[in-house]
């Protein structure tokens, strides 16, 4: 990878409000490009420079956050590694779990938290040092993928079909039945939840209960919060099965349209397996692809926001997802972003193209059994989703 100071030259767009290179760091290719120069990554890396960045961070990650400062000091390669944002997520995370308040950064949250007494502005000013000649796809990618813009062109394609007032009839023999994805307009205009559900009014509503959100629980004030000022890779996404029992307001305020209401789970009673969530997040977040779990169809209904949907059948597996031979597992590329980058402008030749459409608010998608699907928020979004089965789906 070869990047100019001017991204949108070769074809990338930085958010607005994206800082500037992590330190400096540049890709590798750029490195070809500039003779003379030696990577000051592996000057200050020593005796450890052999080892791949993934490896680096991934032994940085046994240490704690003294231990990450102190090594910050030996060289600018250390300094540049150890502010690596991931590292100082996990230390917050696992040390915290949802009781923090976050910070402009993980880093600062961090140390803010844990050394109230330390000047975090002398922190932050030092988040701007540059180091020259610092060369590294990985952390580049790490911080480009942070805080690139959605392309147009990934936006653009919409061969999704679009229905408006069928009926339940029609819906099963001409989609579930065939097993085949459908976007359905105007099934959730008497929902409550459309007219009620902004911000104001669930952080109101909710106040101190704890929703799930990644490996944490966390107030929705407080993860509003971290929304605002987040600029990650992978953000924290609210999504939460426990809702209705937790705020029954939530649970009320929606219906489940009238074309997913015959679920054979529901036989379970209390002992079915989590089948709803209500699912927040802001742009940039969202689910890497995978098939839903136990053979189940999905719904999933846009309340706030806009969603970027990418689905393919179920004997299409998508480029670069490797699932393990019993289906069990899926490898797939760290980040949503960083699969387009790589991968989407692939699926363009391909015979089994993939469905894709944007879910706005009003809207519901239906997930058939067994597709692989990709969601993105576009936007800070809210969602209900569920998971079901039904006898025309089972027996298909």
């Amino acid at each position: 990878m070869h990047l100019e100071d001017n991204e949108e030259e070769v074809g990338f767009n930085l958010k607005s409000s994206a800082p500037s290179r992590s330190h400096g760091v540049q890709p590798l290719g750029n490195l070809y490009f500039n003779p003379g120069a030696i990577n000051s990554r592996n000057i200050g890396l020593g005796t450890l420079q052999i080892l791949s960045d993934e490896l680096v961070l991934e032994i940085l990650g046994l240490l704690e956050g003294t231990q990450l400062g102190v090594l910050a000091t030996v060289s600018k390669s250390f300094y540049v590694f150890t502010s690596h944002e991931p590292l100082w997520r996990n230390l917050v995370l696992d040390n915290l779990k949802g009781r923090f308040f976050y910070n402009r950064s993980w880093k600062v949250t961090d140390i803010s938290t844990f050394h109230p007494s330390f000047d975090v502005s002398r922190s932050a000013r030092s988040s701007g040092l540059r180091v020259r000649d610092f060369y590294s796809d990985y952390l580049f990618q790490s911080w480009l993928c942070a805080n690139l813009e959605m392309k147009p062109e990934w936006l653009e394609r919409d061969n999704i079909i679009r229905k408006r007032g069928i009926s339940v009839d029609d819906f099963l023999t001409n989609f579930e039945e065939p097993n085949k994805p459908v976007l359905l307009e105007g099934c959730m205009d008497n929902w409550d939840a459309l007219g009620k559900w902004d911000r104001d009014y669930l952080v109101n509503l909710c106040g101190d209960a704890q929703f799930a959100v990644g490996p944490v629980k966390m107030r929705l004030d407080d993860y509003f919060s971290y929304a605002d000022q987040v600029k990650e890779e992978r953000p924290l996404y609210l999504f939460d099965p426990k809702f209705a029992e937790k705020i029954p307001t939530l649970g009320s305020e929606y219906d489940v349209p009238v074309y997913f209401r015959e679920d054979l789970f529901s036989v379970l009673g209390n002992r079915r397996p989590d089948y709803r969530w209500i699912i927040i997040g802001p742009a940039g977040s969202g689910s890497s692809f995978h098939i839903d779990p136990n053979s189940t169809s999905a719904w999933n209904a846009v309340i706030r926001g806009s969603k970027k949907w990418i689905l393919f059948p179920p004997d299409v597996v998508p480029p670069g997802v490797h699932p393990s031979p019993d289906g069990a597992e899926v490898a797939c590329p760290v980040s949503i972003i960083e699969w387009f980058m790589n991968f989407y402008d692939a699926t363009k030749d391909w015979k089994k193209r993939p469905i894709e459409c944007i879910c706005k608010a009003g809207e519901v998608i239906f997930v058939p059994n067994g597709w692989w699907h990709l969601v993105i928020n576009l936007e800070e979004s809210v969602a209900i989703t569920q998971n079901y089965v039904s006898r025309v789906g089972y027996l298909c």
